[in-house]
């Protein structure tokens, strides 16, 4: 696996130290030639392992651009109506050691890519049920699921379907474009795209390695350094849009559940589009401007209305849906990684973020519209690549205030964490009443 491509977005001039200049030039971005190279793939197997030290030695020792974006903190330094408590369940790792490139949970299984290789553990036993890989495909870079069907990216510039049922093998059905999607277009000129010099591609086809992925609605959408993002249906599994999306490599993808599509980049920017009611093709609606550094991480809150990104400039930015307009506004920063941030989950009211400084930090959006960190959690060797978390339930299929979280890192090792929230507001407000109660008999 080569990871030098996702290193370069996080170190290079786009996230370089500050000097003894009280400004920094904005970087220019690199020609298409320069990203074709840096994002090349490599079958050598010592030069892989070689790679993946180097990634996450460089990432572990070097800081992130230390000019933070110019935005109000949205922190307050302690949680004054909630106790929180975290403690690590357990520890391990897939065999053989290699870096965790993504973690995803279905159906109480929990699947974890390691390079090339996905191995299916129950998540209640961390047993490992079994393994199942795509042969020269290159590093795994996300999982998603839809009803029966599994969906993995890859180096390779692919993304595979799988069938999976629950504790059985998995069973490759097809790649994305498939053989028919591909037949129906190669012989019409029209079909065909330039994506670098004297390289031409069907447009249907990613040039680059798919980095992330999202389905929502019957409809897939990916993501990849070659700056495109392109649209999927999944009933036919047939590729219906690409769409020219940014500058630089796309890095993440974030749906929300009326359809709005965000995309964040390398170019530092993140760009909302939608569909008009009518039309055909998905139109940009907004670029959202803030980051200082390249973009490596989106998450949506559980009703859309607010958007969390992350990016090698150690922030967290916290955008808003106004009621006077038709896309996000920035809020406000979130600030405490010394290093990149490379993954976020929302789950429970929570936002889970893992950097390269290798920590997790836990944030929890108080009453006034302010947010805590509530918890860090700390002991990867090297920097979390990828998050995971689930809502735990009891008997009575009602939420019980606890958290699993699955943390994945490039030291090849996954760490299972409990987390329990209690609403002391609620807790006060029982004893209040209770008192009153007393008091009136």
């Amino acid at each position: 696996m080569r990871l030098q491509s996702w290193l370069d977005t996080c170190s290079s001039v786009n996230c370089a130290t500050a000097t003894n200049n009280s400004t920094i030039s904005l970087p220019i971005l690199r020609s298409h030639k320069q990203h074709a190279s840096e994002y090349s793939t490599t079958s050598s197997s010592t030069s892989t392992a070689t790679s993946d030290e180097s990634t996450s030695s460089t990432l572990h020792t070097n800081y992130s651009i230390q000019t933070l974006p110019s935005l109000p903190s949205l922190q307050k330094l302690s949680p004054q109506n909630f106790s929180v408590s975290h403690h690590c369940l357990t520890s391990f790792t897939p065999r053989p050691s290699r870096p965790i490139t993504s973690l995803a949970i279905h159906n109480n299984l929990l699947y974890a890519a390691t390079e090339n290789l996905i191995n299916v553990y129950d998540r209640h036993t961390c047993t490992n049920l079994h393994s199942f890989n795509s042969t020269s495909s290159g590093s795994t870079k996300a999982i998603t699921f839809s009803k029966d069907m599994l969906f993995t990216t890859h180096q390779d510039c692919k993304i595979r379907v799988w069938h999976h049922r629950r504790r059985r093998n998995h069973r490759m059905l097809t790649t994305l474009p498939t053989v028919n999607d591909f037949l129906r277009r190669f012989l019409f000129p029209k079909n065909y795209v330039t994506v670098r010099r004297h390289d031409k591609r069907l447009w249907i086809q990613h040039a680059d390695a798919v980095t992330d992925l999202a389905v929502s609605n019957g409809v897939i959408y990916s993501v990849s350094w070659d700056k495109t993002l392109k649209i999927w249906r999944i009933s036919d599994l047939r590729c219906v849009e690409s769409v020219n999306a940014h500058e630089d490599a796309v890095n993440a993808v974030a749906v929300s559940n009326d359809g709005t599509v965000y995309t964040g980049s390398a170019d530092r920017r993140i760009r909302v589009w939608a569909k008009p009611v009518g039309e055909k093709r998905h139109v940009m609606v907004a670029t959202l401007e803030k980051h200082k550094s390249a973009v490596n991480a989106l998450a949506l809150n559980d009703d859309g209305s607010v958007l969390f990104s992350g990016a090698c400039d150690r922030s967290i930015l916290v955008w808003e849906r106004e009621d006077s307009a038709n896309h996000m506004v920035v809020s406000g920063a979130l600030r405490g990684h010394q290093n990149a941030i490379l993954c976020l989950i929302n789950v429970s009211d929570l936002l889970l973020s893992g950097s390269a400084d290798r920590t997790v930090r836990i944030w929890k959006r108080v009453y006034d519209g302010s947010f805590c960190c509530v918890g860090v959690l700390d002991g990867h060797g090297k920097p979390v690549k990828s998050l995971t978390a689930v809502s735990e339930y009891d008997d009575q299929s009602s939420t019980n205030g606890v958290v699993s979280v699955y943390s994945g890192s490039l030291d090849g090792e996954i760490k299972v964490w409990q987390l329990s929230i209690r609403c002391l507001a609620t807790q006060d407000s029982d004893i209040l009443n209770s008192y009153k109660a007393n008091k009136i008999t």
